[in-house]
């Protein structure tokens, strides 16, 4: 039986950042793919259930009249109350043992969205279990970055690389295979 993961799948900047300093990510809006959506189909055909931030969460409403993620449970995790809204689970309870049990109860592996400090947690809690990260060749010059100042130091062990028009989508597993 196949184990689900705890997936990170997220694009940034040449300099490190996953949008500017308001949040914006409209810098990946012209990216040359040579066609296709860079392969973010078949990663979300992988996903079962889908976890972010609040500010992400805020940031995805924003990109479209619907919510992108309707099709599968999708938990925001938040600090404060927040009134309910279709199609997601608020939640300020712990990740150690929130993602502990999306695992074992997801029909496809748990995708991260963001954002940075959300990374930073889940690489303490050391919930990470493999990283999709798609370098864009753009500089930003400042921003929010992937991994804010005060992230744990950690190995990942390089499992895939490949080029995608102008970018290039590096895979990481936290274990090695």
């Amino acid at each position: 039986m196949k184990k689900n993961k705890v997936v990170l799948y997220i694009a940034m900047s040449l300099d490190g950042y996953i949008a500017r300093p308001d949040g914006a990510i409209d810098w990946l809006n012209d990216i040359e793919m040579d066609g296709g959506d860079g392969g973010y189909s078949t990663f979300y055909s992988t996903v079962g259930t889908v976890v972010m931030g609040r500010l992400t969460y805020d940031v995805v409403l924003g990109l479209s009249d619907d919510f992108p993620y309707a099709d599968k449970p999708c938990y925001v995790l938040s600090r404060t109350a927040q009134p309910p809204a279709p199609h997601v689970t608020f939640t300020d309870e712990s990740i150690q043992t929130l993602i502990p049990r999306l695992k074992d109860t997801s029909n496809g592996d748990v995708w991260l969205v963001g954002g940075g400090q959300l990374v930073h947690a889940f690489l303490e809690a050391q919930l990470l279990d493999e990283l999709r990260i798609t370098i864009i060749p753009k500089v930003l010059g400042d921003g929010i970055p992937l991994f804010p100042q005060g992230t744990v130091p950690c190995t990942f062990h390089l499992t895939q690389t490949e080029k995608i028009g102008q970018m290039v989508s590096l895979s990481y597993s936290a274990n090695e295979q």
